[in-house]
């Protein structure tokens, strides 16, 4: 049995909240995680997960072992980094992960700019709208947009994007301009899953911040979808500035409601914090903080 291998599948078991969860994120048959788990606990001799048919959850022995578990292969991967030089020359693989559309459209780019100018460091991007946990998934820097929870990681501070409710010039001509967030209650609104309530938007902050109902006459799971909507002249959309950068361009949509926008939402390079920072990771920051915090910033 390769212990190590057994102990990083138990973490996904239990990170992804059941066997067949964690046998899709691992492209790994489910037949052959629960027997990893099974020969694990047989090892052992414990037992380290209760099993319903509804739900998974550690035992007392089992919470304490994933967490030296954790530990273990943390350390095991810090010894790895020492052995190969990653804390001595800017070299090996650095994972990153951002948001899709963002990702696609600013950090990207800057990657491919990275990868010219450091010939010995290869980068493996991941693109999800998800929150990647670093440790747990072995990513090294994730770009994060949006107010971030009290945790261990270390975030660099890169700028903040604005939340925008834009409308095509069409609708707006046949419908009108609304001019207070109440004027959004007659009109038809797209939402997506990610960003905004079917319900109601939220506009300003604290005292003077306000909920307005608004009818949502479709509702899409991504925002690209949504965009693409209000180009059509669906209705009106509330995404963020970035997703919309190229139809304002365009004039395929405006933006409403300015004045009444909530507080933007803070962009952040967060990373584990390990010390001593791995070269690779350190020139990365350094040399994609600036490039990103210009690109926001150019993002109005």
């Amino acid at each position: 049995m390769n212990r190590l291998e057994s102990m990083s599948i138990l973490i996904a078991v239990v990170d992804a909240g059941s066997l067949s969860a964690a046998s899709r994120r691992l492209g790994m048959p489910l037949a052959t995680v629960s027997r990893k788990v099974g020969e694990l606990e047989a090892h052992l001799k414990t037992r380290l997960l209760h099993r319903t048919t509804r739900q998974l959850s550690l035992t007392e022995a089992g919470s304490a072992y994933v967490a030296a578990c954790r530990r273990i292969l943390e350390d095991i991967g810090e010894a790895e980094r020492t052995a190969t030089g990653e804390y001595v020359t800017p070299k090996g693989e650095l994972v990153l992960t951002a948001p899709v559309v963002f990702g696609r459209l600013h950090v990207l780019p800057v990657v491919a700019e990275f990868l010219a100018q450091y010939p010995e460091i290869d980068v493996r991007l991941m693109l999800t709208d998800r929150v990647v946990h670093l440790m747990d998934e072995h990513a090294d820097v994730a770009l994060r947009i949006g107010d971030l929870p009290d945790s261990s990681l270390v975030a660099r501070g890169i700028g903040a994007v604005r939340r925008v409710i834009c409308a095509s010039p069409g609708y707006l001509a046949a419908h009108g301009v609304p001019q207070r967030p109440r004027d959004l209650e007659g009109h038809a609104c797209i939402t997506f899953e990610v960003l905004a309530s079917r319900r109601a938007w939220e506009f300003g902050e604290g005292r003077t911040g306000q909920s307005v109902p608004i009818r949502s006459r479709l509702a899409v799971n991504t925002a690209e979808a949504a965009i693409s909507a209000a180009v059509l002249g669906v209705g009106f959309v509330r995404v963020l500035s970035y997703q919309v950068a190229q139809a304002l361009d365009d004039d395929a949509l405006r933006v409403v409601l300015k004045d009444f926008e909530a507080a933007p939402l803070p962009v952040n390079l967060v990373h584990k914090g390990q010390t001593p920072l791995p070269l690779k990771l350190r020139v990365f920051l350094d040399f994609a903080a600036p490039r990103l915090r210009e690109r926001i910033a150019g993002l109005g």
